[in-house]
């Protein structure tokens, strides 16, 4: 059986948040965004990066425990694997990888999301 890891890619980690952007919210966009770019450090040990790539394939997967198409709480297990992550590799998602999700943000919504 695969893991959740298995589903994430790069490719498919931004399909989703194109798709799915504005009905996930901006809380579930940018710490996904946090764990994207704190996996992209080469500092980040290999561990912690298992564990992104759980949370972001968990994120990606279709078939999730809530279905993503659900209004308002579609989205709710998919912050949960995402805050779970964020809290689990906390050490790895410095200031500047921070930085980096908000430009992301502000240059595909400025301020429609925050």
């Amino acid at each position: 059986m695969k893991n959740h890891s298995d589903y994430y890619s790069d490719a498919g980690f931004w399909d989703k948040l194109k798709c799915f952007s504005l009905a996930a919210g901006a809380e579930v966009i940018e710490k996904a965004l946090w764990l994207y770019y704190a996996a992209q450090r080469p500092e980040t040990p290999a561990w912690a990066k298992a564990i992104i790539a759980g949370a972001l394939g968990y994120f990606i997967f279709p078939l999730d425990a809530i279905p993503d198409v659900i209004p308002v709480i579609g989205y709710s297990d998919d912050l949960a694997a995402i805050a779970a992550a964020v809290a689990t590799v906390s050490m790895y998602i410095t200031e500047d990888v921070k930085q980096t999700a908000r430009q992301k943000m502000q240059s595909w919504f400025g301020t429609a999301l925050q």
